[in-house]
């Protein structure tokens, strides 16, 4: 499973799929309770989580997004799902995109509150940490988590529904595990 076949992404796509999946739930999970951290102590604790995970999404969202677009380009892809209608098709094309540039604008966004507040030495050093609020890009970096929770939540549903309801097989060529030998109309 090194390579992308008609009917599932390599190894590599897989990895990154998960590891960005991963990496996204461990960054919303934690930019939620910072800001929601009343004590500055746990707040500053959970910022040294967050930020390290805001820059792994960054790159692996950059790499993932290299080798789509050579993929792409190439023709090398898994082909959309047959008989699917095509304002389906267009939402799901829609959602991937998206889940391409709000990640890299909350990354953008992250990366400038950090750098206008100084917060920086301030998370890793200690010392007392701004109100973030005052700060221009903490209004776009919060609206970009919210819209990543939308986007995660719509691509998880449609997942889902092609699972359990349509039955085929889509979830598969995105799994970890190689389930080739299954049918494609089976859960």
């Amino acid at each position: 499973m090194t390579r992308h076949r008609p009917d599932r992404y390599g190894c590599v796509a897989v990895i990154l799929h998960w590891a960005i999946a991963a990496a996204i739930f461990g960054l919303l999970a934690s930019g939620f309770a910072a800001a929601g951290a009343t004590d500055p102590a746990v707040k500053a604790a959970i910022l040294r989580v967050h930020l390290p995970l805001g820059a792994a999404v960054l790159a692996l969202t950059l790499l993932r997004l290299v080798r789509t677009l050579r993929e792409l380009r190439a023709g090398t892809r898994p082909g959309p799902v047959e008989d699917v209608p095509r304002w389906q098709h267009l939402a799901a094309r829609a959602t991937h995109v998206l889940l391409y540039v709000v990640p890299l604008g909350a990354a953008a966004s992250g990366i400038g509150l950090v750098a206008l507040s100084g917060a920086g030495p301030l998370i890793f050093g200690g010392g007392t940490l701004p109100d973030f609020w005052a700060f221009a890009p903490r209004i776009p970096h919060g609206i970009g988590a919210r819209l990543l929770v939308l986007l995660v939540a719509i691509h998880t549903a449609a997942a889902l529904y092609h699972h359990f309801v349509r039955r085929d097989g889509l979830l598969r060529r995105m799994w970890p595990v190689s389930t080739a030998s299954a049918s494609p109309h089976q859960p």
